[in-house]
């Protein structure tokens, strides 16, 4: 250890004079320091001995030191480095909390940017991280261009996070609001312009609506949260939403933000507006609207109806690609229809070898029970059973 210069026995006054300490304040100074160095010794040498160990038997949770008490049974194995990754804004909130945990145990530092689906797929088909998030399976174009960066293999979709979109509002006045696919879809192209509407009106009878302009918000970026909020439409009101979909809006008029943080702001300050983004976002003055399904009563989002919402998906991807076909249509009482299923994007075969044990770690940890476990308490749902039972066996092979 680096020696130190030796303290002064001279300190100055209040008027900038120079005198002689007591010699037993110098020496009580010097105890209280040596044993202050002493603390934070103990405390280094506990920490290492923490992120060294695969299991410390700690594995509960309690209030902000959620990350620490979950390090003990995250496996770090041979994760080390750094990792660069990004996309899905929509599931930011919930990378946000296993990076904290996963971090402080392996001391891997993971960078995801969440710059939406669209700017993670072309970083990931372009060799540029890790991995990537995404609200949307790989298309088969976007799977014929990973292939040239996953040596011998191929982007493959593993499905990670579970939730429902919520479309948030701020209405004045307005604690309750109910409003089904057809009233949806009028608003977000422009069909519906007023909150007093008859039309929202006869959803919400009691509820007295203000004579307030519409403001509509839609994402300006590439998101897979536009693309599976526009599948729900053109599921379940074709008639009304004559649109192809995608992951770039196509409807008529509205404004725009980046993300689904930048859309939630501009609802949160707007009087009047709308928006659709992830339960997480759904805080401080915003509502979430309750969805009329046809089941016998309107249906709020909430993890547990995103899970029964996903509970009828089913895997359309083929070999170790683990794509999912979701029920917009669902009826099911308790079921909220407008969900997504975030996947995390990753080569079967080829991937970097710098990269590849943090990655592996990174994702079994996010799959685990512990990992899932987290989704819940920050708005978010867990995958069904079956469906990430499938996703760990798949990380394992990952080469």
């Amino acid at each position: 250890m680096r020696s130190r210069t030796p303290m002064t026995s001279r300190a100055a006054d209040s008027g900038g004079s120079w005198k002689e300490l007591p010699k037993v304040k110098l020496q009580r100074k010097n105890r209280l320091r040596a044993l202050s160095l002493g603390a934070v010794a103990v405390s280094g040498a506990l920490a290492l001995t923490a992120c060294g160990s695969d299991d410390n038997g700690n594995g509960g949770t309690s209030g902000g030191s959620s990350a620490s008490a979950k390090a003990g049974s995250i496996k770090c194995d041979d994760a080390k480095g750094q990792l660069l990754a990004d996309g899905s804004s929509a599931q930011k909130n919930a990378i946000d909390a296993w990076v904290k945990a996963f971090s402080q145990a392996c001391g891997v530092q993971i960078n995801y940017k969440g710059g939406g689906s669209g700017a993670g797929v072309t970083a990931f088909t372009q060799g540029q991280v890790a991995f990537a998030g995404s609200d949307s399976a790989l298309k088969p174009e976007e799977v014929a261009a990973s292939k040239k960066v996953c040596s011998g293999g191929q982007g493959i979709d593993l499905p990670m996070v579970g939730g429902p979109i919520a479309v948030g509002y701020n209405v004045p006045g307005v604690d309750n609001l109910v409003l089904d696919a057809p009233t949806l879809a009028k608003i977000f192209d422009s069909k519906i312009t007023k909150w007093n509407d008859p039309a929202i009106a006869a959803l919400n009878k009691g509820v007295k609506l203000p004579d307030l302009k519409i403001q509509a918000f839609h994402r300006s970026d590439e998101s897979g949260t536009t693309d599976n909020f526009t599948k729900y439409l053109i599921a379940t009101t074709p008639e009304n939403w004559k649109y192809s979909g995608g992951k770039a809006w196509q409807a008529k008029g509205g404004q725009s933000a980046p993300q689904s943080a930048g859309v939630a702001q501009q609802v949160k300050q707007t009087s009047g507006a709308i928006g659709y983004f992830e339960l997480s976002y759904v805080k401080d003055g915003i509502k979430s609207v309750s969805i009329d399904t046809g089941a016998s009563k309107p249906v709020a989002p909430s993890s547990e109806s995103a899970t029964a919402g996903i509970a009828a998906a089913k895997v359309v991807g083929t070999g170790k690609d683990l794509a999912l076909q979701l029920d917009y249509k669902t009826k099911a009482e308790g079921a909220y229809p407008i969900t997504l299923v975030t996947y995390e994007i990753v080569c079967d075969k080829g991937n970097k070898a710098d990269t590849l044990p943090a990655t592996k770690a990174f994702l079994r940890y996010i799959a685990g029970e512990d990992g899932q476990k987290v989704l819940a308490s920050i708005g978010y749902a867990p995958v069904p059973d079956e469906i990430i039972a499938k996703v760990r066996t798949t990380i394992e092979g990952l080469s």
